[in-house]
């Protein structure tokens, strides 16, 4: 098999690197034979990190030729890894291992109070259920997905509740991801420590300081809160447009603050369509996320975070090559040179 060859200058330091591919690690023993597949600026693969792969709309059951093409997708915008805080069934055993998806960690089914979460999706339960559910969860897969409150009027789950989850998943070596856009639910997750939050809509400002301080990462999926805006504002008034509109208006602010508080942001697009990361990440710098800080939110940060190291030699090999240094000009990203997933060429720009 060809061996494949980068070089160039790998971020997020720029310092210059000649890598080949022994395989699926990167290694710095130079090969002879290598195949050069780019050079230039590389970033050991962009990450999304909250995306529901393979079903098209809530209820639906996990399509397995639906789920193939939209992790083809994501490669195809020069994704290497993904987490996936919830799917539409358990996946197949290809996913996150054959050499043309994404690598991928996922907390299977959500978790959710009875009357909360969409009819036909996810698992609901009371709150006694709740830790055992999701430590099983958690302890299959390595995360649990718990939605913390859902409409703007449901209560969310108590913090004793959460508390027992958080330590149940814990104590199985796994993670908790929560769903919260309500003020109250927000807070309940950050009070109990979970892993990461995602969404984050209408969390209290003076609460990302404990989360820097404890780990707690902030998924704020901010493209996708903020193209519903201008619909919302077309809608009759009444409490619900107006908590989205008080959230979402402001959601950016909040993820500027997180970053300029030091908690871990993750870039995530939640929605269909997928292999719209580069979008995300344009979004959270033009919120006031630093470009440098939103880049790593949908690169070497959130692999850092899954798990998975940069580019180093025994690293996986990934990486994803540009013509000039993405940290100062967040549009090379829409137009790589070469996408290497695994130690094989994925894509390379004629």
């Amino acid at each position: 098999m060809t061996v494949l060859r980068v070089r160039g200058y790998a971020l997020p330091e720029g310092e210059p690197v000649d890598l080949y591919a022994d395989g699926d690690r990167w290694t710095t023993e130079p090969v002879p034979s290598a195949r050069l597949a780019a050079e230039g600026w590389l970033v050991p693969g962009l990450v999304d990190a909250h995306t529901h792969p393979g079903a098209e709309a809530p209820g639906q059951q996990l399509d397995e030729a639906m789920l193939r093409d939209d992790l083809h997708e994501h490669v195809a915008a020069g994704v290497t890894m993904i987490r996936s805080p919830g799917l539409a069934g358990d996946p197949p055993a290809w996913f996150g291992r054959d050499s043309d998806v994404p690598r991928a960690v996922h907390a299977g089914r959500w978790i959710a109070q009875y009357g909360q979460f969409f009819d036909g999706w996810g698992r609901r339960a009371g709150h006694a259920e709740l830790p055992e559910l999701a430590a099983t969860q958690a302890a299959s897969t390595g995360w649990a997905k718990l939605i913390v409150d859902w409409g703007p009027d449901d209560e969310p789950v108590p913090l004793a509740v959460l508390e027992a989850v958080v330590a149940a998943v814990h104590a199985a070596g796994g993670r908790v991801a929560v769903h919260s856009q309500q003020a109250a639910g927000g807070a309940a997750a950050v009070a109990a420590k979970v892993d990461s939050l995602e969404h984050g809509m209408c969390l209290d400002p003076g609460l990302l300081a404990q989360m820097a301080v404890q780990g707690t990462a902030l998924t704020p999926t901010l493209a996708v809160i903020s193209s519903a805006l201008k619909d919302v504002r077309t809608r009759p008034d009444g409490p619900r447009r107006d908590w989205y509109l008080g959230g979402a208006s402001v959601h950016g602010q909040l993820a500027a603050a997180a970053a300029e508080a030091g908690v871990t942001l993750l870039a995530g697009t939640d929605s269909r369509p997928h292999g719209r990361i580069t979008a995300e990440i344009r979004a959270l710098a033009a919120a006031g996320v630093p470009r440098r800080d939103a880049l790593a939110a949908g690169s070497w940060a959130a692999r850092s975070y899954l798990g998975l190291p940069g580019l180093l030699p025994g690293a996986p090999a990934d990486a994803v090559v540009y013509d000039a240094d993405p940290r100062t000009d967040l549009d090379q990203l829409d137009h790589p040179r070469a996408v290497v997933l695994r130690g094989q060429l994925r894509y390379r720009r004629p």
